[in-house]
């Protein structure tokens, strides 16, 4: 146990001092295996988890649905996800803003990034809801909380890292999200409809569209929802694996883009170039992770801390919230993905002791991470916006973001509460 702690201490000073976290855990993984079987065992050990992680058929999954959100915002259909929520919900108070995390929702059902859905929707609402009057940093505060919807919907760059770090299944994680993603963009919503009432200054005017407007604007997004019915349908039939559905959505993403005529060269090079970015990022963040869960479990901390937490009389349920506390915190100072990788080799063995379901678990951390996205003062999501409307302030978009926040976190208890929203899906997969 000792051992154990002072791995953690020398990665949280490695991560502080700048060297990036993949590299850390695989550091002291390695040294602290190195302190129990001896040098040689443990780069021996450091190296076959270097080559299971690189081989591993399921982190194909990730690259493949960055490359198919890639495709589809390249190919212009965020702006008609935009544009037909608007003609929908624009008549509504503060109905922009709906229209806004309409959209987000809708993006995020084919993205599977916060971070990408803040991006791309700040480009596309933003402007319209200055047009109509809302106010800037309450608009910048809509999409970024409506951005973390991007991981819960499925697919979920988050919940497939979960899936590989505790061996859950991915389809069924998946599926897992889809009512819990509903439940938080009706939260989402409640909080812009109590902002109208009582702050009506920051919403701007209303937009209304007939029916005839509405009716025509659902052609500019079939393709969309044909392609999510086609993806996640086949994934929920058990027609597709996981790794398998990623592939026809990103060919369904690419389709798109010669079917709109934007398929030029430069344009499949930069979504290429996004999605390897972005797995050249998480794979060595994955095999130090690998690494140092190794450490801790030949140090004996996992079977410790789960022994420990069940000395003590606490109902399951509390023994949960006590891990979303710790996670409220940790997204002071760390990225959602960094949170995960941290905590679940310490989290997950207490999860499997106390027989709680592994798939709502993996929902309630993808819901407690998000919050670190729209929270100060790392609020990644935050930033992202703020980078691209730089003439709004990124603490005037924090104190118009806590609505949002206490929206999670309802989500969140009724998550927690009544498991059976996450499970209900899942519990018809085969």
């Amino acid at each position: 146990m000792t051992t154990a702690l002072l791995g953690f201490v020398a990665l949280f000073v490695l991560a502080f001092v700048g060297l990036p976290l993949g590299f850390s855990m695989a550091a002291v993984g390695t040294l602290g295996f190195a302190a129990y079987r001896g040098l040689d065992p443990a780069l021996a050990m450091a190296s076959q988890q270097v080559v299971d992680t690189g081989m591993s058929y399921g982190l194909s999954v990730i690259p493949l649905f960055v490359l198919m959100g890639s495709f589809i915002f390249k190919a212009g259909l965020a702006d008609e996800l935009f544009s037909t929520a608007q003609r929908w919900l624009g008549g509504l108070r503060g109905g922009l803003a709906h229209a806004s995390l309409g959209a987000c929702a809708g993006f995020g059902a084919v993205c599977g990034s916060s971070l990408a859905t803040a991006a791309t929707m700040t480009r596309v609402a933003v402007p319209e809801m200055r047009r109509h009057g809302y106010d800037p940093a309450f608009a910048g505060a809509t999409i970024a909380a409506g951005g973390t919807l991007g991981i819960l919907i499925p697919p979920s760059v988050p919940m497939v890292i979960y899936g590989i770090l505790t061996e859950t299944d991915i389809g069924k994680l998946f599926a897992a999200g889809v009512l819990p993603g509903i439940v938080m963009m009706l939260m989402y919503m409640a909080a812009v409809w109590l902002t109208a009432i009582a702050a009506p200054h920051k919403t701007g005017t209303i937009s209304r569209s007939d029916w005839g407007e509405r009716l025509a604007s659902l052609r500019g997004v079939l393709p969309v929802l044909g392609l999510f019915a086609l993806v996640f349908g086949g994934l929920y039939a058990g027609v597709f694996t996981p790794s398998e559905s990623a592939g026809i959505g990103a060919g369904g993403g690419l389709l798109f883009l010669f079917i709109r005529r934007r398929a030029d060269w430069a344009t499949i090079r930069e979504a290429l170039r996004e999605s390897v970015e972005l797995t050249a990022v998480l794979l060595p963040v994955t095999i130090g992770a690998a690494i140092f869960t190794n450490f801790l479990t030949i140090a004996g901390l996992t079977q410790s801390a789960a022994a420990w937490v069940q000395s003590f009389d606490i109902a399951p349920v509390g023994v949960v919230l006590v891990m979303c506390l710790i996670y409220v915190l940790l997204g002071c100072v760390f990225d959602g993905l960094a949170m995960i990788f941290l905590t679940i080799p310490i989290f997950f063995p207490i999860v499997q002791a106390l027989a709680l379901d592994p798939i709502w678990f993996g929902i309630v951390v993808v819901i407690v991470v998000e919050l670190g996205l729209i929270t100060p003062p790392l609020g990644m999501n935050v930033f992202v916006v703020k980078g691209l409307i730089p003439d709004v302030g990124s603490w005037q978009m924090f104190a118009n973001v806590g609505g949002f926040v206490v929206a999670a976190l309802a989500c969140l208890g009724v998550v927690i509460a009544w498991p059976g929203i996450a499970l209900w899906l899942p519990s018809f997969m085969r």
